[in-house]
């Protein structure tokens, strides 16, 4: 493995060389997808010599961009609890699926780094749907708990649509509440004002971080679930993002026609190596979402894998890796959620949002 790292002038330079068959910003700043890579403050191309394959795509580093927006969430953290309003996260957790509690007490390591106040409600595995609710009304009624979120699943037989329709949405730290969602809709100019679901505002904060541009560029969306597929084409069309976006989903004809037309694929399915190095164009960014746990029976060990082929980066300008990629930015999500919850709670007027660029 080969590092090159280049700062500042000698960036786009540097880019120039190693990915001479790409286009680059012209004076107007208009130019091919990597162009805003080159400009960035830190852009690392990479070449791996294995088997005559040369990797030279960007890792755009999920892990890294998060700590950035930790440092910033610290300092607002201090300047409310300065003010006696401390941001406080709630989670409520039924049972005890090791998965569900792995990620709970993953949230609360993340709120103590940054100073968040942390609230937990865990009720055991026969809890009824109305216990449930009553833990929903309590974090509603909590003045310390700022923002807060009911671990999914719940057990057979509760609707977590019902109990997801009761929380406050100030209070919605996934985003996810149905009157979030609907001013997500609502507001094409990209100035919402609510919470956002994570896992998209992450993707696009990411790709920002890096100084990806994705004004007119064809984005391909696999996979139509609520918490990515379905919403992160709302916030990719916005004003100020100005994607053009394609959903695609099982029953989409020539599926390959459309990934091998995208400027940007983004897989949320959830099938390891779904996605190859011959359904990928040349130059293509590379989002990988999807979570497959496969058993490395080698190494007699569970290995988490994407549903890019990372084969397929050898065609790409830029990737996310997986693990480390969009999953570092969701959880970071969480927090500024909660975050903002608190600073709209005390009168702080809105700044920039960091989900996306405003590019109006």
């Amino acid at each position: 493995m080969i590092l090159i790292i280049a700062k500042d002038g000698t960036a786009r330079n540097l880019i120039s060389q190693v990915l001479p068959y790409r286009l680059l910003d012209d004076a107007s700043g208009r130019g091919g997808i990597c162009a805003s890579l080159a400009q960035t403050a830190s852009t690392r191309v990479c070449a791996r010599l294995d088997d005559g394959d040369v990797l030279t795509a960007v890792k755009l580093d999920g892990k890294a961009a998060a700590a950035e927006l930790k440092e910033d969430l610290r300092a607002r953290v201090a300047r409310l609890t300065a003010m006696g309003r401390t941001p406080g996260l709630g989670t409520i957790l039924v049972g005890d699926d090791p998965g569900s509690l792995k990620y709970v007490e993953g949230k609360h390591r993340d709120c103590r780094e940054v100073g968040i106040r942390s609230i937990r409600v865990d009720l055991p595995a026969d809890a009824g749907k109305e216990r449930i609710l009553a833990a929903v009304d309590q974090l509603n009624q909590d003045p310390d708990c700022t923002g807060y979120i009911v671990q999914l699943p719940l057990p057979d037989g509760v609707d977590s649509t019902e109990v997801i329709e009761r929380i406050d949405p100030a209070k919605d730290a996934d985003g996810m509440h149905p009157y979030n969602l609907g001013q997500l809709v609502l507001h094409t100019d990209g100035q919402v004002r609510t919470p956002l679901p994570c896992t998209p505002r992450g993707i696009l904060y990411l790709l920002d971080h890096y100084g990806i541009d994705l004004t007119g560029k064809e984005v391909c969306v696999l996979g139509r679930g609520l918490t990515v597929g379905r919403t992160v084409g709302l916030l990719l069309t916005n004003r100020g993002v100005d994607a053009t976006v394609t959903l695609c989903h099982t029953r989409t004809k020539d599926v390959d026609a459309h990934l091998r037309g995208a400027d940007v694929i983004i897989a949320a399915v959830g099938r390891a190596g779904l996605i190859g190095p011959d359904q990928v164009r040349q130059g293509a960014v590379l989002v990988d979402v999807g979570v497959s746990r496969i058993r490395d029976e080698q190494e007699g060990r569970w290995r988490i894998k994407g549903d890019i082929d990372p084969a397929a980066r050898l065609s790409a300008s830029a990737y996310t890796p997986n693990p480390g990629g969009v999953g570092p930015m969701t959880r970071a999500m969480l927090l500024a959620n909660v975050v903002e919850s608190a600073e709209r709670a005390a009168g702080i007027p809105a700044g920039d949002t960091p989900e996306a660029p405003r590019r109006q």
